[in-house]
C-alpha cells in the first residue's frame, strides 16, 4: 500500500467517525424533544435541528466518499487511477455538506434556542434566506447571560425603572427548563460546528492525494503463487 492509499484510508477512517459523530450530536435535540414534550415538532429546542446539519449535511452526504475511502483498506476500488480520481471527486459532495453543517450550526448558535427568541421569532421558519450571517450579531450573549426570558414584572417596567438588583435577581430565577435548553443547543452545534470544520479539513486533504495518486499511481495486486 502506497502512502496515497495510506492516507486516503485514514481519511475514510475518520470521515466515518465524524458523520456519526454528527449524526449522533444532530439527534440529541430531538431526543431530548421528545423526551420532554412526548411529541415531535411541537416546541423544539431549535429549529435548525431541523435542518438536520448533522443527518443530512455532515451525515448523508459524506457516506460516498467514505466508503471509497475505506475501500482503498482492502486495496479494493481505491486501487488504481479511476478510483482515486473518484475518490477526489467524491469528496467535492463532502465538502458541500460540511459547509451546509457550519453555515446551519453558525446561524444556530447566532440566534440561540427557541426559548430566548422573542414570541414574534419562536416559529420555525425554512428558507435560504435564515442561513445568512451578519459578522455584527455574532455574540453568546443568550449562553453567557443569566437568563435570556425576561420575567413578566421586568417586562412591563420601563427601562429606566429596572434596578441592578431586579436584574440581579432576574438572572438568579433562571427556570431549569431554560438552562436545559441552552445547555442541549450550545453543546450540540457546537459540536456540529466542530464535525463541520474537520470534515472540510479531511475532504480537503483527500482531494489533493486523491489527485496525487491519479498522477502518480498506486500499488499493484500481488498476485497469489499457487
Amino acid at each position: 500500500m502506497t502512502c496515497c492509499e495510506g492516507w486516503t484510508s485514514c481519511n475514510g477512517f475518520s470521515l466515518l467517525v465524524l458523520l456519526l459523530s454528527g449524526v449522533v450530536l444532530n439527534t440529541i435535540p430531538l431526543i431530548a424533544n421528545r423526551v420532554e414534550e412526548g411529541k415531535f415538532f411541537q416546541n423544539p429546542i431549535s429549529c435548525f435541528e431541523w435542518w438536520f446539519p448533522g443527518i443530512i449535511g455532515a451525515g448523508l452526504m459524506a457516506i460516498p466518499a467514505t466508503t471509497m475511502s475505506l475501500a482503498a483498506r482492502k486495496r479494493a476500488c481505491c486501487n488504481n487511477r479511476g478510483g482515486m480520481f473518484l475518490s477526489s471527486f467524491l469528496n467535492v459532495i463532502t465538502i458541500i455538506g460540511a459547509v451546509y453543517c457550519v453555515l446551519v450550526s453558525l446561524q444556530a448558535l447566532l440566534q440561540g434556542p427557541l426559548i430566548c427568541n422573542s414570541p414574534s421569532n419562536s416559529t420555525c421558519e425554512f428558507s435560504v434566506d435564515s442561513l445568512r450571517i451578519y459578522p455584527q450579531s455574532f455574540n453568546l450573549q443568550w449562553f453567557s447571560n443569566g437568563s435570556c426570558v425576561a420575567p413578566n414584572s421586568l417586562n412591563s417596567s420601563t427601562t429606566n425603572d429596572t434596578t441592578a438588583s431586579d436584574l440581579k435577581k432576574y438572572d438568579l430565577n433562571v427556570s431549569p427548563k431554560e438552562k436545559r435548553h441552552k445547555t442541549i443547543h450550545f453543546s450540540a452545534f457546537v459540536g456540529l460546528l466542530l464535525v463541520g470544520n474537520l470534515e472540510l479539513l479531511f475532504a480537503l486533504s483527500q482531494i489533493v492525494i486523491g489527485f496525487l495518486g491519479c498522477l502518480c499511481g498506486v500499488s499493484k495486486r500481488r498476485s497469489r503463487i499457487v
